[in-house]
């Protein structure tokens, strides 16, 4: 290949903000927040109580639980330290198959780098072909598609236009499922006591996005259902929650904030605790799962509560990310 007919490959995850102080959370809470895809209230409605209420407020209390799982030594949050983990190693594994043809490089869908400049530095390097992937293992509007949105966007802006394709989303994927089976077993390895319940816990959704064809329901039900028959688990042993509900709409349920502390009062005081919609442990995993709803779990009388982490860099999600993208490649490069 020359110079200019290099293939990019472009990972894409939720994002992150620059810092924990006010600004940097307030800059980056704002772009999340008035994303239409993420909350689609009508502008004239929302904006004024986003930036007037919500955002004088809110990046104080989101920046102390930032502060409180940031790496510091890096300056940046563990989602970034993860990210650029797993773009290392996939790019390790791509370059053992294509060599230099391809060039592998990550993209946030808030905040920083951009999905504009990364489109735009693959350019920059010979790539006139790009395979976008959002890290989205089930796909959400508020999620796969609107990283798919930036992306587009950022197309349309490029001169002159390469070709594009996208990964879709692999909620049922067999080596991606394997992975969070693995995952769990050898978390249940090192335990002394098998825990009462696995808990499956997925972001959240307003119940009326379901209604109106929403298909992420249909895919986390999908996951779990294949990852109980990958165990070769009873029903009994694992339940289906949804985390982070926001405003003062009826979301998915149970939520794993009240269904763990239900969970306590009838007995099951030993339980651990998966998120399979997050590819690489964030503010949603590290703070949330293991602090917040940890803490529901144990006041209403649980004892023992095991967050298993997300694959993140682990050597069989890399085999999983690496598949999904050598398949995506078929016709562009053999």
């Amino acid at each position: 290949m020359t110079k200019t007919n290099k293939v990019g490959v472009l990972i894409a995850n939720l994002g992150t903000p620059d810092g924990y102080d006010y600004w940097s959370m307030r800059r980056y809470l704002s772009e999340f927040l008035s994303d239409k895809r993420v909350i689609d209230y009508p502008a004239w409605k929302w904006q004024p109580l986003l930036q007037l209420i919500i955002l004088s407020k809110r990046p104080f209390s989101s920046g102390k639980a930032y502060q409180s799982i940031w790496n510091h030594e890096a300056g940046e949050s563990p989602l970034m330290t993860i990210t650029k983990a797993q773009v290392t190693k996939l790019k390790a594994a791509l370059t053992q198959r294509y060599g230099d043809d391809v060039v592998v490089d990550f993209c946030m869908r808030y905040g920083n780098p951009s999905t504009k400049s990364k489109v735009q530095a693959l350019q920059d390097a010979g790539c006139d072909r790009i395979l976008f992937f959002p890290l989205y293992p089930q796909h959400a509007g508020a999620t796969t598609a609107t990283a798919n949105d930036a992306f587009f966007q950022a197309m349309c802006a490029a001169k002159p236009q390469p070709q594009a394709r996208l990964v879709p989303a692999y909620c049922s994927d067999p080596m991606y499922i394997d992975a969070l089976a693995q995952s769990v077993e050898t978390a249940y390895a090192k335990m002394d006591k098998r825990p009462d319940l696995l808990v499956v816990s997925y972001h959240g959704m307003p119940k009326r996005y379901i209604e109106e064809g929403d298909p992420y329901l249909k895919d986390c039900e999908l996951t779990s259902k294949l990852l109980l028959e990958r165990l070769g688990w009873d029903e009994t042993e694992m339940v289906t929650t949804f985390q982070s509900q926001f405003g003062p709409e009826e979301w998915l349920q149970p939520y794993t904030v009240e269904e763990v502390a239900r969970l306590a009062k009838a007995g099951k005081k030993n339980i651990a605790v998966i998120a399979p919609a997050f590819s690489a442990d964030c503010i949603e995993t590290l703070e949330e799962i293991n602090e917040e709803i940890g803490d529901s779990f144990k006041d209403a009388g649980g004892e023992v509560f095991t967050y298993i982490p997300c694959l993140n860099d682990d050597d069989a999600h890399i085999a999983v990310l690496a598949k999904l993208v050598q398949d995506n490649l078929n016709g562009w490069l053999d």
